[in-house]
């Protein structure tokens, strides 16, 4: 557990007492220099490296690591003076106004020069400090979209290599309505006034290989230089456009992602799903789901550089409750966070982020932040080997697209509720993030997979039956656009055995974000004994019944957002309706039995109550911890280093409660004692207890 300790930002008076303050937190590491290029060399060439060893110093003499930060894509004013070249434009002839954050084409060459020479510099420096565990490249990588001449010109060169001619584009987009085949490469027109989908598919593709390629390239000058225990990482920002985590996070030796969530009541488990801002996530499912696709991006631990303190307004301060600080805390670390870095050390008092809730005030002397996150190092100090090397439990798989997020976010499925009008939350983001709420709510875990890790070229990566053997239920849903080798790999889940869930706006389009000419979902009719031709944008939500005994749905269970007009054929089961005139005629959800596995399709986005009726029919409640989830309680499970269970208990409100343990177990968030079964455990108001077994 850490903080951000940037070094401009520091009085030099002040570091020894800070360092001391974090050792007694709890603290373990710093992360310092994320914007400080200027810092480095002022002036062309002119380098000053000795600034940052006194931190380091300081740092290392409490015990602590320090992750050092590289600035690259935020060059300092000589160098954009110099160059105005290298300025990134969001739109074509526009340039990035300096003042935030990235202000650089990264494929410029010249930039590149003055970046590789500042990188060498810095880690020449600091490769040989036992304090330096690490290095931080980039801050978080395709946080925007590029739009540079250069760039542009690059994109374009790039469909010169993968296709023949224009005549192949012009085929492969379908441009040959409203004007707009091309003749010559030069005819194809600057993305800012795109409407056509196969381009923003080639563009999105673009952008994320330009990101990947700038952290990989990052990444090999500093090994060239580092020591070979010190590792690399960046900061993803999950959920920005043409972002690509797994690609990104292949070019580092561990993921680090961004997770910040929306606090005090937005952190109910009754509360609103909308966040207030972008890339802020709501309730303590978008928490423990921002975990679980960091922990995706390479299906391993992970570490967490920025979280608990963006409030999405500079003016807006948002500090949590008592508690929640915690909360957020064993949530992320039972779905395998390895380490948790607050930003700031501070409150600053000048720049942008000036009213971020930071753990020091602005009069640096410490108060209730301070006091909530010590209880949180210190018990994690004590627990650090009992948690160490844990593997987050999962009886789901989920699948997650990238693509198909750049697609369906492109031509969202909307419906004219308002909820697709939510910030900070994609079409894509409200379809796959209905079911995972809906494991959540009922204790079941769920492990994220990423379409491109289940296959690249047409070669599997991950072999379907060895799949159904860990994740026995895979979730697809919004996977809108699928090749057909990825369609291929689903039907074959289903043949080994495994349960396939298909969502709304499944298999609709191919890789290249063309409409399939097939009915729908496409590939998987047969499987899943259903078909639909009509889609429809609901205005409101529609009450869903059942129409099996097996499959109980609650009343007032609802479709949102969107609806497949779902025909069964004869052979298929219908589990659920809906209630309305005309969409009555429609099946809600549809199972087959296909040899040993099953296929079921869900044609509409389901509300909380819609989505737990379905995990609870597809993962029937064995698990006596399961009991646990009711109201305000949620648990989440975990497998540790020698074997045993990690059970997390939640709860997420002001109103105590008391649980019945199911099963004996130690307490390790408090005197470590076994605990018969039965025994009450009361939770405080916004609470959390560990267990393990």
């Amino acid at each position: 557990m850490g903080s951000a300790y940037d070094a401009e930002y520091v009085m030099s008076e002040r570091i020894d007492d800070d360092m001391r303050l974090m050792h007694e937190a709890g603290f373990s590491v710093i992360r310092v220099t994320e914007p400080a290029w200027s810092r480095w060399e002022l002036e062309d060439g002119q380098f000053t490296l000795d600034w940052l060893q006194p931190i380091v110093d300081a740092s290392l003499a409490q015990g602590m690591g320090t992750i050092l930060s590289l600035p690259t894509p935020e060059p300092p004013p000589w160098l954009a003076r110099k160059h105005p070249e290298i300025a990134a434009r969001r739109h074509q002839g526009e340039p990035w106004g300096r003042g935030t954050q990235p202000v650089t084409d990264v494929t410029h060459q010249g930039f590149r020069v003055h970046a590789e020479r500042m990188i060498r510099q810095v880690v020449g420096r600091y490769r040989d400090h036992r304090g330096v565990i690490g290095f931080q490249v980039d801050n978080v990588p395709s946080a925007e979209i590029f739009r540079s001449p250069g760039i542009f010109d690059a994109f374009v060169e790039s469909l010169r290599q993968q296709y023949t001619d224009v005549d192949a584009i012009n085929r492969d987009w379908g441009l040959v309505s409203w004007s707009r085949p091309l003749s010559t490469w030069n005819d194809l027109w600057a993305p800012d006034s795109n409407t056509v989908p196969q381009y923003d598919m080639a563009w999105k593709r673009f952008q994320s290989r330009v990101i990947s390629d700038f952290v990989s390239w990052q990444s090999r000058i500093i090994r060239e230089v580092a020591r070979p225990d010190q590792f690399v990482t960046t900061c993803v920002p999950y959920g920005h456009p043409a972002g690509d985590d797994p690609a990104v996070a292949s070019q580092v030796d561990i993921t680090s992602g961004r997770v910040m969530f929306d606090l005090r009541d937005g952190l109910s488990l009754s509360g609103s799903a909308t966040p207030r801002s972008e890339g802020v996530h709501a309730g303590p499912w978008g928490v423990a789901l921002a975990a679980d696709r960091a922990y995706s991006s390479r299906q391993e631990p992970f570490l967490v550089t920025q979280t608990a303190s963006l409030t999405g307004s500079p003016i807006m301060n948002a500090p949590c409750f008592d508690g929640q600080w915690r909360q957020v805390a064993w949530s992320m670390i039972a779905r395998g966070a390895r380490m948790l870095e607050f930003r700031h050390w501070h409150a600053l008092t000048w720049d942008r982020e000036t009213y971020w809730t930071s753990v020091l005030p602005h009069d640096t002397l410490p108060g209730r932040v301070f006091e909530q996150l010590s209880g949180v190092g210190v018990e994690l100090q004590a627990l650090g080997s009992v948690v160490s090397g844990l593997i987050p439990d999962a009886q789901i798989g989920l699948l997650w697209s990238n693509p198909s997020s750049w697609a369906v976010d492109f031509q969202p499925a909307a419906g004219r509720t308002g909820e697709e009008s939510s910030p900070g939350e994609g079409v894509y983001d409200k379809i796959v993030g209905s079911f995972y709420r809906g494991a959540f709510e009922t204790g079941v875990p769920v492990r994220i997979l990423h379409d491109s890790q289940l296959g690249d070229g047409g070669t599997d990566l991950l072999v379907p039956a060895e799949i159904v053997e860990t994740l026995p239920v895979l979730v697809v849903a919004g996977l809108y656009v699928a090749d057909d080798h990825l369609i291929d790999w689903l039907r074959r889940y289903v043949e080994a055995g495994g349960h396939l869930v298909v969502g709304p706006h499944t298999a609709v389009a191919d890789s290249q974000a063309r409409v399939r000419g097939k009915a729908k979902p496409a590939g998987l009719t047969d499987v899943l004994c259903a078909s639909y031709q009509e889609m429809a944008s609901l205005e409101a939500p529609i009450t869903v019944e059942s129409s099996a005994p097996g499959f109980p749905v609650p009343p007032g269970a609802q479709g949102t957002i969107w609806l497949e007009g779902l025909y069964a054929e004869p052979e298929a089961q219908v589990l659920a309706t809906y209630v309305h005139p005309h969409y009555g005629r429609y099946a809600a959800v549809v199972t087959h039995r296909v040899g040993h596995g099953r296929a079921t399709i869900v044609g509409t986005v389901p509300d909380p109550a819609l989505a737990k009726a379905l995990v609870q029919w597809l993962v029937p409640p064995t698990d006596p911890w399961r009991t646990l989830v009711a109201g305000p309680v949620t648990i989440t499970s975990a497998t540790l280093g020698d074997g045993r269970k990690l059970r997390v208990v939640y709860n997420w409100s002001w109103v105590p409660v008391v649980i019945q343990l199911p099963q004996p177990a130690r307490d390790v968030t408090v005197p470590d004692t076994l605990l018969p079964s039965g025994h009450e455990v009361a939770l405080n108001p916004w609470d959390v207890r560990a267990f393990v077994q």
